[in-house]
């Protein structure tokens, strides 16, 4: 099986941004912190975005003012300190995937 190119890899996090939004959809703090299924399916979308992003071609990323250094960061966080992690802030992550998606919307405008 080959590796996915970049474009595939930008897809798949702009999918992932999209199956998170459906998750959360009609959700609040409250009850996402209460459902442990939709925790999960939240966090292994996560999981994709940050590990997608390490994959996709620096000299791309670099020609965009975003700090891609935090959804590999958050990748790691998930996988390193599940033990310890406040599902509040998985929550709110949730509500900030609006910029990293105009951002690769962009390179898929521009770059493919």
């Amino acid at each position: 099986m080959d590796k996915p190119t970049s474009i595939e890899r930008v897809q798949h996090i702009l999918d992932a941004i999209g199956l998170i939004g459906q998750f959360v959809e009609g959700e609040n703090e409250v009850t996402f912190v209460k459902d442990v299924k939709l925790q999960s399916a939240v966090q292994y979308q996560f999981l994709i975005i940050g590990e997608a992003i390490k994959h996709i071609d620096n000299g791309i990323l670099l020609k965009y003012n975003y700090p891609w250094h935090i959804p590999r960061s958050f990748r790691n966080f998930i996988i390193h300190e599940y033990h310890g992690i406040k599902m509040e802030r998985i929550y709110y992550a949730t509500q900030d995937l609006k910029e990293l998606e105009a951002h690769l919307n962009k390179i898929l405008e521009n770059e493919f």
